[in-house]
């Protein structure tokens, strides 16, 4: 598809199935709302612009730093299509001083929020995966380091109390894989040091019985069943258990498959009957110890941020009601974002272990998130989140969209997944009053995507990833013009003075 011209004849949008009809005569964007054209200059994000939109010349240095810059909190655990924590940094320190608030209404596992809390100011994040809230939770609302080694401690002694009869349970697992007549204690029914309420029984996968060794399952079990979401230290700690759960080497609890994503289940069960593969015993203590030991190699966060469960439609006024609960300023200066993909990750279905962990259903999550969106009723989805979050957005503010190109879904071409910014910009921000500050490219190397992983058709999906930038007046526009070129420091933990 071709970008969409900023001057454009009154346009219908196509409601998603199911929705209502969202039918509107859109007015011609003017050049002011735009921006003026800028020429081309030289560098990486000057190419393939085209000629109709505003280049936004931010040099992108998030490129060359280390993989893992930023906070030592980021890498809690791996989640797909996120950024990296040095691209939020790229634009938090040009458009906000410490103490403002940052929003992210897709904040999947957190990105933007850390590194908002991490850099003094307020972060806000919001999501409708139950998964990803806990990751985002647990970032910005950490428990004390002595608070976790407390509660570790805790946890192994009351192990060692009660063993014997997780160990049978797992052993009984391991003996039956998949026999649905076989019942464990479900997630939070066997409170550890607190008050929970009890959730049901519930049998074990195939495939979980067939990743683990039966003594590392009896402890993951015990944990699953003993640990409370809702407590700040508890949802810590299986946040940080989710990031071991699997992965290839020592340092996760099953070598059946990679860390960035779980594999189908009919894949661990073919491969596991094809090797006779057999999980090496793991110590899950052990492991999470040294998790929780790499986490806190820097200080907390120096803000505390709010993580919010729900759509992202209408996320703009729960921001402000969080925000005004805790005393804060109700408005942000910026938000960054990358929304979903179009027709590209199934956040359940790569995630359906860690959610098994957490006592959710992978299909029920996916038909929750919804990701079936076409191009049409992706735009009014789009167009929808842009007029709720204005709520929440000072007269100033930033906004910077993370936007995919999508060549390909699910091995075919896919269809409008080209230029997806700019339809963005022409049939969802600017009906809903935004200004336009620019575009820039970011392309995606595919050796650095987690997909990488699916060898041949690595990457082939987002290629191209479109940074759009919007405002929410004419002086938030010319905010985002101004401050692209500014110089920004890299160093990271920050440089502070020494104490006396």
């Amino acid at each position: 598809m071709s970008s969409l011209p900023l001057n454009s004849e009154p346009t219908s949008l196509p409601s998603a199935p199911g929705e209502r009809s969202d039918t509107r005569s859109e007015p011609r964007t003017s050049s002011a709302r735009a921006g003026s054209p800028v020429a081309p200059t030289s560098g990486q994000l000057a190419f393939q612009l085209p000629s109709e939109l505003p280049q936004l010349s931010i040099a992108p240095e998030w490129k060359d730093q280390q993989r893992l810059w930023g906070h030592s909190f980021h890498p809690m655990c791996s989640y797909l299509a996120s950024f990296p924590a040095s691209l939020v940094h790229a634009f938090i320190a040009r458009y906000t001083r410490p103490g403002d608030v940052v929003l992210d209404p897709f904040s999947g596992r957190g990105t933007t929020p850390l590194q908002a809390c991490a850099e003094g100011r307020i972060g806000a994040g919001n999501d409708l995966n139950p998964f990803a809230h806990i990751l985002t939770a647990a970032k910005v609302d950490p428990p004390t380091k002595a608070d976790i080694k407390t509660r570790l401690v805790a946890l192994r002694v009351a192990w060692a109390a009660t063993a014997g009869e997780w160990n049978e349970i797992a052993d009984r697992v391991a003996a039956d894989p998949g026999a649905t007549e076989l019942m464990v204690p479900g997630p939070g029914s066997r409170p550890i040091g607190g008050s929970m309420a009890a959730r049901p029984d519930s049998s074990v996968p195939a495939e979980v019985a067939l990743a683990f060794h039966p003594r590392t399952l009896a402890q993951l079990l015990y944990l699953r069943a003993g640990l409370d979401p809702d407590d700040r230290t508890d949802r810590f700690i299986l946040a940080a258990l989710t990031g071991i759960l699997h992965g290839k080497s020592a340092s996760y609890l099953s070598a059946v498959m990679p860390n960035t994503f779980s594999m189908a289940p009919r894949y661990v069960r073919e491969f596991v009957s094809r090797t006779s593969f057999h999980s090496p015993e793991r110590d899950t203590f052990a492991l999470l110890e040294d998790k929780v030991r790499r986490l806190y190699r820097q200080p907390v966060p120096a803000a505390r941020g709010i993580a919010l469960l729900g759509d992202a439609r209408d996320s703009g006024v729960r921001f402000r009601e969080s925000l005004r609960a805790r005393g804060l300023p109700e408005r942000a200066r910026l938000v960054v974002t990358s929304p979903p993909y179009l027709r590209v990750v199934k956040y359940g279905y790569y995630n359906w272990m860690r959610l098994w962990l957490l006592g959710y259903d992978a299909s029920a999550i996916d038909d929750l998130l919804d990701d079936a969106h076409h191009r049409d009723a992706y735009l009014v989805f789009m167009r929808e989140v842009l007029r709720g979050l204005r709520t929440a957005l000072a007269d100033d503010a930033v906004v910077a969209l993370v936007i995919g190109d999508v060549e390909m879904d699910r091995g075919r071409p896919a269809n409008g997944g080209i230029g997806l910014a700019e339809a963005v910009w022409e049939l969802a921000a600017a009906p809903e009053g935004y200004r336009l500050a620019g575009i820039a490219l970011d392309d995606v190397a595919a050796g650095r995507k987690m997909t990488k992983l699916w060898g041949e058709e690595a990457g082939q999906a987002t290629k191209l990833d479109r940074i759009l930038v919007l405002s929410t007046s004419e002086a938030g526009r010319r905010r985002a013009i101004y401050g692209a070129s500014l110089p920004i420091d890299w160093s990271w933990p920050p440089r502070t003075p020494r104490a006396l």
